[in-house]
């Protein structure tokens, strides 16, 4: 299994977030859909366990935000989703609600891995939790999904998934992004370490993350560098001209074009 690339890529690829959460709702395959159309080369995705230990693709640990159920995305099992309207809140451009009432469902991790696996893809473990990671691993054990990886905050299930299926490539942990930024600073080399990709902000609060210096940093190490959540052209553009491997964007309609523009000089 291949990750969509250690670097530095042959070109930048283009995530779309959560699908592309400002052109469909959020995490649903409409979204996936949409994204891809857009001219996505991949897709970014957060899973979650259901009562009764389902990955299901949410963000938020309840469903009160994007859908029209509430309470924790934990108190449901993952039947009970069948009947939940997942593009209830998703405004389109016209102030409109375009999807309300249009059967979108959060769906399955395994449902999308079904339907995508053969795509770039950032699976986002949400929730610390080992049993997640468990669950994930042998979902992937099943699908066989060629160029996934998984991506988490939290150092636990990253270990877990790496325990489990080293050949499944996994992102950096907020820890271990850490010590790549410090690593950097201090021209450190960073040989050896145990993830393939770092899925990172620019900025966190008042500390830049990604610089050229970080971004050589990593290749040296065979590490690819893909950015979150990037929809500026100006910021686009930038991150590209310094060797990012991934923009991951709401906006993969935009992101596109300027690859592509770019790609044509």
């Amino acid at each position: 299994m291949s990750v969509h690339r250690s670097a530095p890529a042959a070109r930048p690829l283009v995530f779309a977030h959560r699908g592309g959460a400002k052109l469909a709702p959020e995490n649903t395959l409409a979204a996936f859909d949409r994204g891809l159309e857009a001219g996505a080369d991949g897709l970014e995705l957060d899973v979650r366990l259901t009562r009764d230990l389902q990955p299901v693709v949410c963000h938020d640990a309840t469903l009160d935000r994007t859908t029209d159920a509430t309470g924790p995305l934990r108190a449901y099992d993952a039947s009970d989703l069948a009947g939940v309207d997942a593009g209830f809140h998703f405004r389109g451009p016209q102030g409109d609600w375009p999807y309300r009432g249009r059967g979108v469902r959060l769906p399955l991790l395994a449902d999308v891995l079904a339907r995508y696996g053969h795509l770039p893809l950032i699976v986002e473990l949400k929730e610390a939790d080992l049993e997640l990671a468990r669950a994930v691993v042998r979902l992937f054990a099943a699908a066989a999904p060629s160029r996934a990886c998984t991506g988490s905050f939290y150092g636990p299930p990253l270990r877990e998934v790496r325990r489990l299926a080293p050949a499944v490539p996994t992102g950096a942990s907020g820890w271990e992004v850490r010590m790549a930024l410090y690593r950097s600073w201090l021209r450190w080399p960073s040989d050896g370490v145990p993830y393939r990709a770092l899925q990172v902000p620019e900025r966190r609060e008042a500390h830049r993350i990604v610089s050229p210096r970080f971004v050589r940093a990593a290749h040296r190490a065979g590490v690819a560098v893909q950015v979150w959540v990037v929809d500026e052209p100006d910021r686009i553009r930038r991150l590209l001209g310094w060797g990012v491997d991934g923009i991951i964007t709401d906006r993969p309609d935009v992101a596109a074009a300027i690859v592509a523009d770019l790609r044509r000089g």
